[in-house]
């Protein structure tokens, strides 16, 4: 139908959404997603990728002079990594448009926190949209509840070495943050207070480890069930997320848009409306390589 959609090639259009909004969307969404900034990032294609993982070294051994050398082979495998879509639409009245030439800041910050939220909760915390996407929710628990603070962190990080990992990021939520501040030695001193950034007040390592921050992090399951307050895992080495081709922002003011069963006819109504789109997908080398961090538990 001729006229039903308002795209950035479309006349006038340039007028509402500059060219380099778009990057400027993208950009945001990655900052705002703890994922997306401590997993390592590849382009997809719109099928998807299989990507060939190596899960054992060959090994070498000694020999005596005239032996035989040892042979030994290396051992591969692959995971496949399939893109989702992931999308938002916000409508606003001409008046808006008209009154707040601010709308073009306030897009760049909402829209790409929306996405970024949306992407950390589900891997977080959700199921996967489909197949070859891996979620974190299952990871095993390691209790973070106050009693032993740093013996706790520290048995994370043992726990993603037994499995084989390096922790290399700490996700925290802003539940987390006054448990860790107020974690004492032995001698009853705070014993991450050093870790505390001077200049901005925010954890910036645990035990070396950058720390990410986001309250898309928090967890909060059915009662009595502790609260989950951050994760921990190898996300540098064992995590990958990736996109087709960045976001896609699309503006129409004359298209009719579905919001909870309610239909609204955008040019009848003196209105248009802003979608953003990104088609992402997210694998994990090996599940064993991330916990998550819980809290005390909570009262029923």
């Amino acid at each position: 139908m001729a006229g039903i959609d308002l795209n950035r090639t479309s006349a006038g259009a340039a007028d509402l959404l500059p060219k380099e909004i778009s990057s400027e969307i993208w950009a945001n969404a990655v900052n705002e997603s703890v994922i997306m900034q401590a997993a390592r990032r590849i382009t997809l294609p719109g099928s998807g990728l299989t990507i060939p993982i190596i899960t054992g070294d060959a090994e070498a051994d000694w020999v005596n002079e005239t032996d035989e050398k040892p042979v030994s082979q290396a051992t591969v495998s692959n995971k496949s990594i399939t893109p989702y879509k992931l999308a938002v639409i916000e409508t606003f009245s001409d008046e808006f448009r008209r009154d707040l030439p601010g709308l073009y800041a306030e897009l760049a910050r909402r829209l790409p926190a929306a996405l970024g939220r949306k992407f950390d909760q589900t891997i977080l915390h959700g199921t996967a949209p489909g197949s070859n996407f891996d979620v974190l929710s299952s990871s095993s628990a390691v209790a973070v509840d106050g009693t032993d603070t740093v013996g706790d962190l520290v048995n994370a990080l043992s726990t993603v070495a037994t499995a084989g990992g390096d922790l290399s990021h700490w996700l925290l939520s802003p539940q987390a943050e006054g448990t860790v501040m107020t974690a004492k030695d032995g001698q009853g001193n705070y014993a991450l207070m050093r870790d505390v950034r001077n200049d901005s007040g925010a954890i910036g390592s645990l035990l070396s480890r950058p720390v990410l921050k986001s309250t898309a992090v928090y967890g909060n399951p059915t009662d009595p069930a502790p609260d989950t307050i951050g994760f921990a895992g190898d996300f540098a080495r064992s995590a990958i997320w990736g996109s087709v081709e960045g976001i896609k922002v699309d503006i129409s003011d004359q298209a009719t848009v579905n919001n909870g069963g309610v239909q609204i006819n955008l040019w009848q109504r003196n209105m248009f409306a802003l979608r953003a789109e990104v088609e992402v997908g997210f694998i994990v080398r090996n599940g064993a390589h991330f916990v998550k961090l819980t809290g005390a538990t909570t009262a029923p």
